[in-house]
């Protein structure tokens, strides 16, 4: 890699990255261990979490240390980013700075020799060291792709939890959902907790769990949740809370997350539930709501799973007419989804992405993929996709932005 040199900036050091190694993916835990071996980053913090799985990663990461709150200092890593690539490191909330990657950086650089990093090892790597010369007491770090093979499984995960199991990414995990269990669990640990708020997962989950010796403790078993009376009821073992049903937070993401910090040796109270699931309403893109006149729900979800989940969303709200901005990448289940979406949307507006990413859909390709008449249809941009469903929603009409990161990146205003 042709290094940046002397004050070189955040973005030159992404760029070098990128040049580098231009595959997106490359599976694999020995060259990023080898680096990360060379700075003593495989155990970054007091206490490691890893949290994998389908779809509800990110919210499990927000819900878990919105929980543990101000009682411990706590590094989070997540990915992709929306607008800015320090979103993807936060320590107690505040993300890192450019002054703090290039230190990172910097300090990989010197010791990787001529082993050759992707740029998501290179993120994991520097999300790890920050951690590190922060001092942080809990480090809870999302996986990126699958588990087994994924760079932040070289970290030992003193608790693991597999949030779901879906079919995505199966030309490198797998096609069926036994496949894509087998390497989700691949991140517990032997004689550690191994938490699943899967309910309906595949058996490969708890056989992979008992292979390794790890504790696997799955939702409806160890831990569990139901609503009573407007309240949410969580039984973790011997423990139980109970809290206001808060809108637009999963029930199970919830209870998983409660028995996480459980075993972190935490306790929970209603409080702490109130201002985790405010710090996961927070996060952008995730069926997040702006009760504005139409309204407009973003919501950054790809695959079939996931657009279930929104089409719940909807289907608990009440409007006159739906207008879906919908933008994908190539490789994404198109045509299931807009057989999915047909019943719940009264106006289509498919988007182009291939200016945006390499495996970005063109609105041509997107139209003919989704079907429900969109052959013809199609807008150069997310933004002219969103301008277009403005200039004709009513006040009583929902607009939805999704499809992709990369759709709601190029319209949701990052300051809102």
């Amino acid at each position: 890699m042709n290094t940046p040199a002397g004050q070189a900036t955040l973005g030159a050091w992404l760029d070098a990255q990128l040049a580098a190694h231009p595959s997106e993916i490359e599976l694999g835990l020995d060259r990023v261990g080898r680096v990360a071996d060379a700075l003593g980053l495989r155990c970054p913090a007091r206490q490691s979490v890893v949290i994998g799985g389908t779809n509800g990663k990110g919210s499990c990461v927000a819900l878990t240390a919105g929980l543990i709150g101000s009682r411990a200092r706590v590094g989070c890593y997540t990915s992709p980013h929306l607008w800015r690539y320090n979103e993807r490191v936060t320590v107690d909330g505040a993300p890192a700075s450019d002054a703090d990657f290039i230190a990172a950086f910097t300090a990989i650089e010197a010791v990787r020799g001529d082993t050759r990093l992707t740029f998501f090892e290179w993120g994991t790597l520097a999300a790890l060291w920050l951690f590190k010369r922060a001092g942080v007491d809990i480090a809870i770090l999302e996986v990126g792709l699958g588990g087994r093979l994924d760079a932040v499984n070289i970290v030992d995960a003193d608790i693991a939890l597999v949030v779901s199991i879906g079919l995505d990414h199966t030309d490198w995990l797998g096609d069926t959902r036994e496949a894509i269990g087998t390497e989700k669990a691949g991140i517990y640990r032997a004689d550690k907790p191994a938490l699943c708020s899967e309910r309906d997962r595949p058996a490969s989950l708890a056989a992979q769990a008992a292979t390794i010796g790890a504790c696997f403790e799955p939702i409806g078993e160890a831990f569990d949740i139901r609503r009573v009376d407007g309240q949410w009821r969580i039984r973790d073992g011997q423990q139980a809370v109970a809290a206001a049903v808060e809108a637009d937070v999963l029930d199970d993401n919830m209870a998983a997350s409660v028995a996480l910090v459980h075993r972190l040796g935490l306790s929970v109270s209603a409080a702490d539930i109130a201002r985790a699931a405010h710090a996961q309403r927070r996060l952008p893109g995730r069926r997040e709501w702006h009760m504005s006149s139409p309204a407009i729900v973003y919501d950054v979800g790809h695959n079939e799973a996931a657009i279930a989940r929104l089409i719940e969303t909807l289907t608990d709200r009440a409007f006159d007419r739906v207008h879906l901005v919908i933008g994908m990448l190539v490789d994404k289940p198109i045509e299931k989804i807009g057989a999915m979406l047909a019943p719940h949307v009264d106006q289509w507006y498919p988007v182009d992405l291939s200016g945006v990413t390499p495996r970005g859909a063109s609105a041509a390709e997107l139209g003919s993929r989704l079907g429900q008449g969109n052959e013809q249809a199609g807008f150069a941009s997310p933004a002219a996709g969103l301008a277009a469903a403005r200039s004709v929603a009513d006040a009583a009409d929902c607009i939805v932005v999704c499809g992709s990161f990369y759709t709601v990146a190029q319209v949701r205003d990052p300051m809102t």
